[in-house]
């Protein structure tokens, strides 16, 4: 009895073997050195050399060790396939065999699946490791490239039904064998030659799985504008495999993750991009142009995500209720081939009814209600995706132009309450192995997705607007009127043939949600940054109003101070959302002022914003703007609020300015600033307030004394020289980050940039220099971050 076999390695790259090699290994009858075989098989894949392939041994060998061995007859039907697919070969015996082989391996497949991949060091699936051993992977990507092969002029063809064998096999011996994918994901030229096979209908779904599988896997990221006669290709799907195709797409088009976690700092992203303006366009955003380059592609995905889901139920029993069969669909491309034979069906009985004068049952309609809404659910997912990243791609603006065109937010905003926001029920689809209430459900990923497209949608773009219905915007009008202010320009230009239709917009919809949403829904994070989104940019008077008439304040304050909302990301969110609804508010704080109405809640609210600055520095900047304002307008209503407001009051104390502004520069450093880099303008903003007041120096000297209070002297002002020194490499060459702040602060760049460069001044005599107040042993400004 051969020993078990050894797992399986990771697939490093073959040597390509010369022909002389294979010639004496071709022919080759006698017997392998001392030793296992399967170990030396093993050995020749991983060096190019020796072992390597069935058709190195003789039919007589293999079937007398597969006697002690056990393995299925599957080396010696690799020596017949390998003899029955030579070039001239019909192939019809080359198929029989495929279909000989292809039960031995789907079967250790399905076990796989159904097992819920929880495998042990014990588990082997030997028939797919034996297939893969002698060389059964090779010889099918040889056997689907063989028309590739041009003969005298003629390419060679093999039936769909042999792809579709071959096919299968292969992504069998992927599930079931670790490391088969990655060599498969080094052959660029099979990956290449894979999307090929897309064009027929027949093998389309076995295709797009291996694919999905494969780029799931691979290190650099194909390129699309490599893909043979790609527009044609897409433009002949039809809308379910456009839908599916959309699962590959998203791997081609999202940059790719390293998996660094210095990757994710901003002195690495600085680098990174620097690195990138000399290479060029990386190759996510290539295959985002040759995606936006096919006619009418970006029409037939908004389509696809607003199309409706049949509103007809059947009695009939094609499939039973979906708890008997979901554990099976793992993957969508299971559910779409389930669909169609389901359409397959009804084409047929229609047919037949037809013929026979009777009237027929759609299988299409006999459906479980449940099964056709996840079929949808699973489409839109992954076309929501796409659509998200290539709205925050380097063509924003032309993709911005063509979902407004396609009227993409009036077919959400229809879909809303049915499909995207519908209710639980008892019989709602999961994923193997998750529960309802698990983030990895299709329910809960559509949500997230819409979510996650909205504020891509909303964030610092006009078009943000056709999130509300034509009364709604009509509503921001009068709001503007009774306040007599200018409408904001963006309202007066949106085009009203474009926006939702029905009672509520998309915006409104998502505040009612967003107020109904348990405490502990994962969906809080999400609905707070879409919303957040469409306040961001230049603040808007009308827009916060509109928000604040829906009560979206008093229920954020209930949430951080009622709830006492313990999840960090949310009170982020939060905090971020309600500093946009307050910016320069009065009637905002007047609110504030109403809801948080005794000290027990405002300390409440103190300790929920202190606990952690970096989650609330945002509202603490918001807080600390708008206070300057209205310290300089001469207003009963403003002086009302100065005077009553507990949280103005509360920020306007130099020694609350003092702590914050002593935390901030203190918890964030050069070397792991990541998206924390806000804490540095909000500081930044304390001090330019301080300055327009001619209160700088004292600042700084207070930030001394502070330092030496706890025994740092030079610390922190070393660090925030560093801070500032990064702060100028970052923004003096990004424009649209420096528009952000110049928006959301109303302070212009250019006073950002002076107050900069004033604290940077190497002078020792300038008393609003950071150097003044470092004494000479504790200086230590000269260092380069960079290489740290």
């Amino acid at each position: 009895m051969a020993a078990a076999p050894v797992a399986a390695g990771s697939g490093a790259g073959r040597g390509r073997r010369s022909a002389a090699t294979v010639a004496a290994w071709g022919g080759w009858g006698g017997r392998p050195r001392p030793g296992n075989i399967l170990l030396q098989l093993r050995q020749g894949q991983l060096t190019g050399r020796g072992l390597v392939r069935a058709v190195q041994f003789t039919e007589t060998f293999l079937t007398e060790r597969d006697k002690q061995s056990k393995w299925s007859g599957i080396p010696q039907l690799l020596l017949k396939l390998h003899t029955t697919s030579h070039l001239h070969s019909d192939f019809v015996e080359c198929q029989n065999i495929l279909k000989e082989i292809s039960p031995l391996l789907s079967m250790e497949a399905m076990a796989f699946v159904t097992e819920e991949r929880k495998l042990t060091q014990e588990t082997t699936y030997p028939n797919t490791y034996i297939f893969d051993l002698f060389g059964g992977v090779d010889l099918l990507v040889e056997i689907l490239m063989r028309p590739t092969i041009s003969i005298r002029g003629q390419k060679l063809k093999i039936s769909d039904e042999m792809s579709k064998d071959c096919l299968s096999i292969l992504y069998n011996t992927c599930v079931c064998t670790e490391g088969v994918t990655k060599r498969l994901a080094e052959k660029n030229d099979f990956v290449i030659f894979l999307f090929t096979l897309m064009t027929s209908k027949k093998t389309f779904l076995q295709t797009a799985t291996l694919i999905e599988d494969i780029l799931g896997v691979k290190k650099e990221m194909i390129r699309l504008d490599e893909v043979p006669n790609l527009s044609s290709l897409v433009s002949n799907f039809d809308q379910q495999q456009l839908a599916n195709f959309c699962r590959i797409l998203a791997v081609t088009i999202s940059e790719m993750d390293t998996g660094n976690d210095d990757k994710h700092t901003l002195l690495a992203k600085n680098a990174q991009q620097k690195k990138s303006l000399s290479l060029g366009p990386s190759a996510a955003e290539i295959n985002q142009a040759a995606l936006l380059s096919i006619p009418g592609f970006v029409e037939r995905l908004c389509k696809l995500a607003t199309r409706k889901v049949s509103e007809s139920t059947g009695t009939a029993s094609f499939l039973q209720e979906l708890e008997e069969w979901y554990t099976w669909l793992d993957n969508a491309l299971v559910l779409d081939a389930l669909m169609r034979v389901a359409n397959e069906e009804s084409e047929h009985n229609q047919g037949a009814s037809e013929e026979n004068g009777l009237p027929h049952t759609s299988a299409r309609t006999q459906l479980p209600q449940s099964m056709k809404i996840m079929h949808e659910i699973m489409y839109k997912l992954e076309v929501l995706y796409v659509l998200c990243v290539l709205l925050m791609g380097r063509q924003r603006n032309q993709v911005h132009r063509m979902i407004a065109e396609f009227k993409l937010i009036p077919g959400l905003n229809n879909l809303f309450d049915k499909l995207i926001w519908r209710k639980h029920s008892a019989s709602a689809l999961v994923l193997h192995g998750h529960n309802q209430n698990c983030d990895c459900s299709p329910d809960i990923t559509l949500k997230i997705q819409f979510l996650r497209l909205l504020q891509s949608f909303s964030d610092h773009h006009e078009n943000k607007y056709l999130l509300l219905n034509n009364q709604e915007l009509n509503e921001l009008s009068a709001i503007s009127l009774k306040a007599n202010i200018p409408e904001v320009e963006a309202v007066l230009n949106t085009d009203r043939s474009l926006v939702c239709d029905g009672k509520r917009g998309l915006l409104t919809r998502l505040l009612q949600v967003m107020k109904k949403e348990p405490a502990e829904s994962s969906f809080r994070f999400w609905q707070a940054r879409a919303v957040e989104s469409f306040l961001r940019g230049t603040t808007s008077y009308a827009d916060q109003m509109f928000l604040l008439k829906r009560g979206l304040l008093e229920h954020i304050l209930y949430c951080i101070v009622d709830s006492e909302c313990k999840s960090r990301d949310v009170l982020q969110s939060y905090f971020d959302l309600l500093g946009e609804l307050m910016k320069f508010n009065v009637d905002a704080f007047k609110r504030f002022n109403k809801y948080i109405n005794t000290d027990a809640k405002f300390q409440v609210f103190l300790k929920q914003i202190n606990s952690s600055l970096v989650d609330s520095n945002m509202l603490v900047r918001c807080v600390t703007l708008s206070l300057d304002r209205f310290e300089n307008q001469v207003d009963m209503k403003v002086a009302e609020v100065l005077s009553e407001c507990r949280l103005l009051a509360y920020i306007s104390q130099v020694p609350t300015q003092m702590s914050f502004l002593f935390r901030l520069i203190n918890i964030i450093h050069v070397q792991t600033l990541t998206q924390n880099v806000s804490c540095l303008n909000t500081s930044l903003v304390i001090l330019m307030l301080a300055r327009r007041k001619e209160r700088l120096p004292l600042y700084l000297r207070l930030l001394q004394r502070m330092e030496h209070s706890k025994k740092y002297p030079g610390f922190l002002l070393n660090n925030f020289h560093n801070l500032l020194r990064f702060w100028q490499q970052h923004y003096l060459h990004k424009d649209k980050d420096s528009t952000c702040l110049e928006n959301s602060s109303c302070i212009s760049f250019s006073y950002w940039k002076e107050t900069v460069s004033i604290l940077l001044n190497p002078d020792r005599q300038s008393p609003s220099a950071l150097v003044s107040y470092i004494e000479e042993p504790y200086m230590d400004i000269d260092r380069d971050f960079t290489e740290e």
